[in-house]
């Protein structure tokens, strides 16, 4: 397809702006050419952070003499065969980006068609510096040298080196996830720093370029609907981090930045992190043509959907959904700093078969330094004052059942009154029972709100709960919401609440900490929430105070059962707060802290 000129018409509709503010958005410009120009293979090297240079070297289809040299005028593109600027398919379409770049640096372009001998042509800060035969593979190769050299008022503004090779790098990661196709390279002053291979898998290629823990720990999106479909990679909620630098969105191969996503993300993963926490994700949705306009931003960075909360609602189903599939699932990642606070016994200094073993079985506990009798049964060591461990088991009543036929294995034990231990058939298997008894809480109010609503249970006497005007408000402005959580609640004079109910299956509950609870949450959330994720907030904060506590001591039955409850229940691998539920230390990790491996 030959380049053309575009007529008038067409570039007044074309918005006029600043392409290139900084080296990365040169870099941008170059690749989305390349990978327009149906290339394979994509190497960038840059020299001090891309301010003194940038190469970008491809394999596509190339340009002759006459091509470039129309490449080169403002306005001038192959990608936009007619003036239907709304059907625009490719990355670029303006048409300005090179003559940008030509004018404020010196740019050098290599390019050969297949068939035909290269050509090269120069441009230093807008004025043609050389042009003539050059000898390269087929495609073409871009050099942009002294970005802003001759335009001080523009250089002062740059970054520093490092700021601006960051910068770069994150331009390339995304166009990286974006083509999976495509092979990547970048050097970095002589130093190869990123490198993808084509023909990965999308989410090999987005845990390549973010963390290769992702790889293990990651759901799959896909959702079609009215003809915009939905794909990509999200990380499970306890895989998450604590700024949201990790969340990429693509619109038709394209990367952008919208606050859109962001306000999707918050909803789908609304109960299953904590409000400083972040999901890694990269979501990319096919959209026709017609239902986006790309042309709202110089840059090509930003989009405006035509159904914007057709967009929202898809990426909200589509994370829950995959999420929901994963029921128990939760981050199974041996943690360094976990295993190394095991450690061995020191081996005594008292040879094996030293102590007569009829005096070695005297040793016991004698906390009170009881003499006399008892004085045999007492530890000999004189500063023996270590308490008896904090765990406990129970005497089986019938045969232990085999840890073989369930994931999350069976109880063996409970260590600290917090935690039960389970033995699976490749490890060993450590619950937080308050943590996962709280997600199934939630999720057991959310099936009766479906249904029937939740029940309430009438207090014997009702109980006023006292506190400030301001928090009495916001509750009375929520009563018919708190109503169909089994929560009732009237108002009792200026600063106090009246509760005659409260959601039965909240059991034996502390009603002044719930309604005081749930008075904070409301002050803190309620005017950025909507009423769907209001009510999630109100059931997540009811189910933190009707969940077994830490320090209750559970029987091995209650143990199993709680088990058994989390194999078939949604997202309960991490809490309400995105915190894990349980976690595995595998058969592996075992005999490693033995020595066995």
């Amino acid at each position: 397809m030959s380049i053309r000129r575009l007529p008038e018409h067409l570039v007044n509709r074309i918005a006029a702006g600043e392409v290139v503010e900084r080296p990365a958005s040169a870099l941008k410009e170059i690749v989305e050419n390349a990978l327009d120009a149906s290339a394979t293979r994509v190497a960038i090297r840059l020299s001090n952070g891309g301010l003194d240079r940038i190469e970008v070297s491809d394999d596509g289809c190339g340009m002759d003499s006459a091509d470039m040299a129309l490449a080169l005028e403002r306005h001038a593109t192959s990608k936009m065969p007619d003036d239907a600027i709304e059907n625009v398919a490719t990355l670029g379409f303006r048409g300005e980006a090179l003559p940008s770049i030509a004018s404020v640096a010196r740019l050098s372009i290599d390019s050969r068609p297949r068939g035909q001998d290269g050509w090269n042509r120069t441009v230093d800060n807008g004025q043609l510096a050389a042009e003539g035969p050059a000898a390269l593979p087929p495609g073409t190769r871009v050099t942009v040298e002294q970005l802003f050299g001759k335009v001080p008022a523009r250089r002062k503004f740059l970054r520093s080196p490092k700021a601006e090779y960051a910068a770069c790098l994150d331009i390339v990661r995304r166009l990286a996830m974006a083509h999976p196709s495509v092979a990547f390279s970048v050097e970095h002053d002589g130093r190869r720093v990123l490198g993808v291979q084509s023909g990965e898998a999308r989410e090999e290629r987005v845990a390549a370029l973010t963390d290769r823990a992702l790889a293990d720990n990651h759901v799959i999106v896909s959702l079609e609907r009215e003809g915009v479909q939905l794909s990509g990679v999200a990380s499970l909620p306890t895989y998450n981090r604590g700024v949201g630098d990790h969340q990429y969105l693509f619109v038709n191969g394209r990367p952008v930045r919208d606050r859109l996503l962001i306000g999707a993300l918050r909803g789908a993963y609304a109960d299953m992190l904590a409000r400083d926490r972040h999901p890694v994700v990269a979501l990319f949705l096919d959209v026709p043509p017609l239902e986006v306009d790309v042309n709202v931003h110089p840059a090509k960075t930003e989009v405006r959907f035509r159904d914007p909360a057709l967009i929202r609602g898809m990426i909200v189903s589509g994370l829950r959904r995959a999420l929901d599939a994963e029921g128990f699932r939760a981050v199974q990642r041996a943690d360094p700093a976990g295993l190394s606070a095991w450690k061995p016994e020191p081996i005594s200094p008292t040879p094996i078969g030293a102590m007569p073993i009829f005096e070695a079985a005297t040793v016991s506990y004698n906390p009170l330094g009881h003499t006399g009798a008892s004085a045999g049964f007492a530890d000999r060591r004189p500063s023996f004052i270590t308490p008896p461990p904090q765990a406990r088991a129970e005497p089986a009543a019938a045969p232990a059942p085999e840890g073989t036929s369930f994931p999350l294995g069976v109880a063996r034990g409970q260590v600290a009154r917090t935690y039960i231990v389970a033995e699976a058939e490749d490890g060993l298997v450590i619950v937080d029972q308050h943590a996962a008894h709280e997600r199934l809480t939630l999720e057991r109010m959310r099936r009766a709100m479906e249904g029937q609503g939740v029940a309430s249970q009438a207090l014997l006497l009702p109980e006023v709960v006292e506190m400030e005007e301001t928090a009495c408000d916001r509750l009375e402005a929520r009563i018919a919401e708190l109503r169909e959580f089994g929560l009732d609640l009237e108002r009792f004079g200026p600063s106090a609440m009246l509760v005659r109910s409260v959601p039965a299956m909240l059991g034996q509950s502390d009603v002044q900490g719930l309604v005081t609870d749930l008075a904070d949450d409301l002050a803190a959330y309620d005017s950025a929430l909507s009423l769907k994720e209001r009510l999630d907030l109100v059931a997540a904060t009811m189910a933190c105070h009707g969940s077994v506590r830490a320090g209750r001591v559970l029987s091995v039955a209650e143990m199993n059962a709680l088990l058994r409850e989390m194999e078939v229940t949604p997202r309960s691998g991490q809490c309400n707060h995105g915190r894990p539920t349980w976690v595995k230390l595998g058969h592996g990790d075992i005999e490693k802290l033995f020595g066995r491996k």
